[in-house]
C-alpha cells in the first residue's frame, strides 16, 4: 500500500487543484430525528458548487465539484463562512457534516489556478483575500462550538485537510488519499497545517509535510489524521444515523461513529507507513533539510532512496520554509500558526518558484520545474527571515 502512480499525475487529474487550497423552510417544533425538511441555504441549483442544507438536526455541507475533485474555490469559502457561523448560533443544529459530492474524492484541494495564479497576475489583493477568507474559515472549523463530522471519502488534500483536521471528528474509509504536497510547486503545508503536523505522532507530520507522502485507509486513522475508520459502503447509513438523532449530544453522536469503526473489518491488521515510523522519527528529528537528506542517504533502504529522491524534486525554499513553519507551529495555537502561515503565503505567490511549480505540475506539466535558488545551500537564513516577518497592517484578524 505505497505509492501508486506519480504525486503529479494525481494533482493533474484535479483539473488544477492542488493540494494546498468550501466547497428558508421554518422548522417545526417537532422532534428532530422525525423533521424530513430540507433548508436550503445556497443558491442550490445543479450547478451550485457548494451545497449548505440543513437536514433533521444537522447542517450538511456538501462540495459540490466532483468533475474537479471538489477543489474549493473563493466563492465556495464566502459561502461556507457565514453559514457555518449561523448554524452554530442556531440551536436547532446539533452537529455539522460536511462531505464530498461523488466518489473520488471529499477535497482534492484549493483551485491554484483559477483562485489563486490569475488572481496574483490581475489584482493580487484578491488572491490574498482568497487565503484570509481561507484561513479565518480553518479557525472558525477549529474553534466550532458544536460536534463538526467531516467525512473525509477519497482524496484530500491542502485544503480538503483544512476543511477536516480541524474540526472534532474525522472519519476515513479504505478510500481515503490523504497528502499536503505543497512543496512540489513552491508553496508550505498551509491551512493550519504547521499546527496539526507537528502534532502527529513522532515526527510523521514532519515527514508528510517535507515530502508529500500520500497516506491512505486505514492508515489515516492510524496516523491521527482521522478519529474514525468506516467502511466506504456505510457511509450513507452512517450519515443517516447520524441525522436521524433525536437533539444529540457529542457522546451520542461519538457514540454512532464508534459503533461503526468497531464494526470494520478492512485492512485491520495492515499498516504500510508504521512499518518504517521508527526510522522515520529518525531521520526527520534533524533540525534542517539538510541533515534530513543526509540521514536518508546514510540510511540508503530502499524507502528511504524513495523519500530521498521526492525531496529532492521540492522546491529549495519551500523546503527549508516548511521545516521551520512546523517546528515554530509546534508550540503555537491555531491561531497564531494561521498568522504566521498568512505571512508567508502572502510572501510565496508572488515568488518565482510558487509560479514555476504551478507552471510546470498544472500547466505544462512538463514535471520539470526550474527552482529559483536551485539548492539548498542557495536558500540563506536572511531569505527564510524574510518570509516569516512582519507585514504590518496587512496582518491576518480574526
Amino acid at each position: 500500500m505505497g505509492r501508486s502512480g506519480s504525486l503529479e499525475d494525481l494533482l493533474s487529474v484535479a483539473g488544477g487543484a492542488l493540494a494546498t487550497l468550501a466547497y428558508s423552510i421554518s422548522v417545526s417544533e417537532a422532534p428532530c430525528y422525525a423533521r424530513h425538511d430540507v433548508e436550503r441555504m445556497s443558491n442550490h441549483t445543479a450547478a451550485a458548487e457548494v451545497l449548505l442544507e440543513r437536514k433533521g438536526c444537522a447542517g450538511v455541507i456538501t462540495l459540490n465539484r466532483p468533475r474537479f475533485l471538489n477543489a474549493l474555490n473563493f466563492n465556495m469559502v464566502k459561502d461556507i463562512y457565514p453559514q457555518l457561523k449561523k448554524w452554530e448560533q442556531d440551536p436547532e443544529i446539533f452537529l455539522i457534516i460536511i462531505k464530498g459530492a461523488g466518489e473520488k474524492a471529499f477535497c482534492a484541494g484549493g483551485d491554484i489556478r483559477g483562485a489563486v495564479v490569475e488572481a496574483v497576475k490581475l489584482a493580487p489583493k484578491k488572491a490574498h483575500d482568497f487565503f484570509r477568507r481561507e484561513y479565518i474559515l480553518n479557525n472558525a472549523i477549529g474553534s466550532f462550538q458544536k460536534p463538526y463530522v467531516a467525512l473525509i471519502h477519497g482524496i484530500t488534500m491542502g485544503a480538503g485537510a483544512g476543511l477536516s483536521v480541524h474540526g472534532q471528528f474525522r472519519v476515513a474509509t479504505e478510500k481515503t488519499v490523504f497528502a499536503m504536497p505543497e512543496t512540489a510547486i513552491g508553496l508550505f503545508p498551509d491551512v493550519g497545517g504547521g499546527y496539526f503536523l507537528p502534532r502527529l505522532q513522532g515526527k510523521l507530520g514532519y515527514f508528510l509535510g517535507l515530502t508529500g507522502f500520500r497516506v491512505k485507509g486505514r492508515d489515516v486513522y492510524t496516523a491521527g489524521i482521522a478519529t474514525h475508520f468506516v467502511d466506504s459502503e456505510k457511509l450513507v447509513m452512517l450519515e443517516e444515523d447520524l441525522l436521524a438523532l433525536k437533539s444529540p449530544s457529542e457522546e451520542n453522536i461519538a457514540d454512532i461513529l464508534e459503533t461503526y469503526h468497531t464494526k470494520s473489518r478492512i485492512d485491520q491488521d495492515k499498516s504500510y507507513i508504521f512499518e518504517h515510523m521508527d526510522k522515520i522519527n529518525s531521520w526527520f528529528s534533524a533540525n534542517t533539510v539538510e541533515q534530513i537528506i543526509e540521514n536518508l542517504q546514510q540510511d540508503g533502504s530502499p524507502f528511504a532512496l524513495e523519500q530521498l529522491k521526492v525531496i529532492n524534486k521540492m522546491s529549495p525554499t519551500s523546503l527549508k520554509i516548511a521545516l521551520r513553519q512546523l517546528m515554530a507551529g509546534s508550540s503555537k495555537t491555531l491561531q497564531e500558526v494561521l498568522t504566521m502561515e498568512y505571512r508567508l503565503v502572502r510572501a510565496c505567490v508572488v515568488c518565482h518558484d510558487f509560479h514555476e511549480g504551478v507552471r510546470a505540475v498544472l500547466i505544462d506539466k512538463d514535471r520539470s520545474p526550474k527552482w529559483k535558488p536551485a539548492n539548498l545551500k542557495e536558500v540563506t537564513d536572511e531569505d527564510l527571515n524574510n518570509y516569516f516577518k512582519f507585514p504590518g497592517s496587512n496582518d491576518l484578524k480574526f
